[in-house]
């Protein structure tokens, strides 16, 4: 009987759940089309139908379940990303390359929390943002962004970041190549570039297989690697806000999604997971990154994204041509 009453709970517990998710995945279903059918950026048409549906986020009903896909589908989707990569595809690279983006992406961020406090937007908004710009656009966001202090305008800064780094990765998915061109970088030297500069995955298989195969496919594990760096950053970030915020009474998340990652990562790289359950998986942590980022697009209004300002857009930008710079110039002293 107990075991009964205990099932009915869960059931109960998850249909508060079921209109939320339903209004998140037809959004995604959505954008997955759209993006088939005219070539933009996924993510970007999620966030964008999202905000469009805000007027859902005041429905009680749809409350729990956008709630349950902005936090813990989202979570579910960053760990899935482990499935992506293996240790020797990385390390194909050489150690020298390896050093030179890694240091990238640590100083990139670095950057941003620097000019973040020095403009008086916050050093967790610069870590948010040189984090989705040095490691891997939307999905590096919306991770780091888990593991931030809340503040009232979290929702809001997080939705900024994914919708400006998209843009700028789409702009650098045609501008990077051209770049890359006109400096006579060869395909070695301009996977690199591309790899270790463009935001988010998709516009950097884009980019790089637009100049060459093998061009492509040194892009392709260089961003590899950057999507890697999310492990070791987003664990320090819960270690350094979790003590800041020890002495609050408030509750910083335990990152097990990323613990989950390694894991995939390791089993990946030993060819434990087979092809067919891979695919499968690796799908579903698209789906549920889409769904994540609208049911992030249904909770934040408009209107206070559009209080953001002009600084943090410069900001973005100067973190986005300092990575640039920085890993043209390892692509030509080290490629």
């Amino acid at each position: 009987m107990r075991r009964l009453v205990v099932a009915a709970r869960r059931v109960r517990r998850w249909r508060r759940y079921f209109p939320g998710m339903v209004v998140a995945l037809t959004v995604a279903a959505a954008a997955r089309f759209l993006s088939d059918h005219y070539g933009a950026p996924q993510m970007l048409f999620a966030l964008l139908l999202g905000l469009a549906f805000h007027f859902l986020a005041e429905d009680r009903r749809c409350v729990p379940g956008i709630e349950f896909t902005a936090s813990r589908v989202l979570r579910v989707g960053v760990a899935l990303l482990g499935l992506r990569i293996t240790v020797e595809q990385v390390a194909g690279l050489g150690l020298s390359i390896i050093g030179w983006v890694g240091a990238g992406v640590v100083l990139t961020i670095a950057v941003g929390w620097a000019a973040a406090k020095l403009l008086g937007r916050g050093g967790s908004f610069g870590v948010l943002t040189g984090g989705a710009v040095g490691i891997c656009g939307a999905s590096a966001a919306m991770a780091i962004a888990a593991v931030l202090p809340r503040h009232p305008h979290h929702e809001r800064n997080t939705i900024f970041a994914v919708i400006a780094v998209t843009t700028l990765s789409t702009i650098a998915m045609v501008v990077y190549p051209i770049v890359a061109s006109a400096i006579g970088l060869d395909d070695q030297a301009a996977g690199i570039f591309l790899g270790g500069t463009i935001h988010d995955v998709a516009q950097v298989v884009g980019a790089g297989y637009g100049i060459s195969p093998e061009a492509g496919d040194v892009a392709t594990v260089t961003k590899l690697f950057r999507v890697a760096m999310l492990v070791p950053v987003v664990f320090a970030l819960s270690l350094v806000f979790g003590r800041r915020e020890g002495g609050t009474g408030q509750r910083v998340p335990l990152p097990f999604f990323v613990i989950a990652f390694c894991l995939l990562v390791a089993a990946n790289s030993f060819g434990l997971v087979p092809e067919a359950p891979r695919a499968f998986l690796t799908e579903l942590s698209r789906w549920c990154l889409v769904a994540a980022i609208a049911a992030l697009g249904v909770k934040t209004s408009l209107k206070a994204l559009m209080t953001v300002g002009a600084i943090p857009v410069s900001l973005m930008v100067a973190e986005t041509l300092f990575i640039a710079a920085w890993v043209l110039a390892g692509a030509l002293f080290l490629g």
